[in-house]
């Protein structure tokens, strides 16, 4: 299975993608900030704790290093499908779990429609319309899991350290932590499915391309 030749779009569609993720993110640390009642360094440590905004750096790192052309890691095959499996899992847990606990206004509504709908489409149809396919193994899947899984152990020494949890379905307080584990569980059951789905996607657009 030859890997099909780039597409002239892909590095300034990158950009745009880098740009838009930017903004999202930039624009909720503005907000946060502006509310934070315990100061700068706690709210950056708070800002930076959310899986949503660390996979939308995940999207300006990835699409910025894209559009520059310059050789790097995160611009491997395997790194920009984590890169689609981190976004898209943002996007359905947001969709599915989170969205109904909360109605945001003004430029809250802005900051969270980029990082939970406009940013996970957008780098998804660049990922499935551009990037070259027929480059993932089934492998990647295991190494992709990684990521997720330090981000859970990193949350609940966290949450136990501090007294807090960045999303309901992980509050150990709350819920305790066999409850909290059990949700964490599904979630891990959602990435390795959206995972799978990426790297069949990835195969198949391959040899659609290939043919």
């Amino acid at each position: 299975m030859s890997p099909a030749k780039p597409c002239t779009a892909l590095r300034p569609v990158a950009g745009l993608v880098a740009l838009l993720a930017a903004a999202a993110v930039v624009l909720q640390y503005v907000l946060l900030l502006r509310a934070a009642p315990d100061g700068a360094a706690l709210a950056t440590l708070r800002f930076l704790s959310y899986f949503t905004i660390l996979s939308n750096l995940a999207v300006v790192v990835a699409c910025a290093v894209m559009a520059s052309g310059r050789p790097s890691w995160i611009a491997s095959p395997r790194a920009l499908g984590a890169v689609a499996l981190y976004i898209a899992v943002t996007g359905l847990v947001y969709v599915l779990v989170l969205r109904h606990l909360w109605q945001p206004q003004g430029l809250q509504w802005w900051a969270d429609s980029g990082l939970h709908y406009a940013t996970p489409l957008a780098y998804l149809g660049w990922w499935l319309g551009l990037v070259p396919h027929a480059r993932l193994r089934w492998r990647d899947l295991g190494a992709w899991l990684l990521f997720p899984l330090a981000y859970l152990a990193w949350t609940l020494l966290r949450g136990a350290w501090l007294g807090e949890y960045p999303y309901p379905f992980i509050d150990v307080d709350a819920l305790g932590l066999a409850g909290a584990l059990r949700n964490a569980a599904l979630v891990c059951v959602g990435f390795v499915v959206v995972g799978a789905a990426l790297v069949a996607l990835d195969r198949l657009l391959g040899r659609r391309a290939s043919a």
